[in-house]
């Protein structure tokens, strides 16, 4: 009996909070591969809401279902050079309209230059959830009725943590 090489793929992002979408990436992706890494991309010149971690927890919370996914994160280096340094094949992004497409379009043909032997998967979500973003679950949160609107847009760990930080 002859062992199958393991797919490995890595779902990378800020989850700055995690969202419903992030979520329905995740669920499709796992299914796809043997081993699914969800990295939190640290960029120190951007400003996030939650800090690392807290939203490394707020994932790990969503992905418990799933057994071969894990939570990680990488700073200061290109997501496909970390995806080889992991040993993953694949890259999963998610396009949710055009501008979403021309921008990841370009970021695949980079990241080609880059690692040729890792491909891009793309996934495309849902018309209900595809405008659902970590901007806009954020812009929410304060005015009456906020706890409704942003419990939609996330899943029930995140929903949470927001309650938690502005009661």
């Amino acid at each position: 009996m002859t062992l199958r090489p393991t797919r490995r793929a890595v779902y990378a992002g800020s989850f700055d909070p995690p969202t419903n979408g992030h979520l329905w990436m995740i669920a499709q992706a796992q299914q796809l591969f043997d081993e699914l890494i969800v990295a939190i991309g640290v960029n120190p010149e951007k400003k996030s809401s939650y800090s690392l971690s807290e939203r490394k927890q707020m994932l790990e919370d969503m992905v418990q279902p799933f057994g071969n996914v894990r939570v990680s994160s990488f700073e200061n280096q290109f997501l496909v050079n970390y995806a080889h340094s992991i040993e993953a094949a694949f890259v999963v992004r998610g396009i949710r309209s055009a501008s979403d497409y021309e921008y990841e379009r370009a970021i695949r043909h980079i990241n080609a230059d880059l690692q040729p032997e890792i491909q891009t998967v793309f996934l495309m979500p849902p018309r209900e959830i595809a405008e659902i973003s970590s901007t806009m679950v954020k812009g929410l949160v304060g005015p009456i009725g906020w706890r409704d609107m942003v419990s939609r847009y996330v899943p029930p760990a995140v929903l949470h943590k927001i309650l938690a930080d502005n009661p």
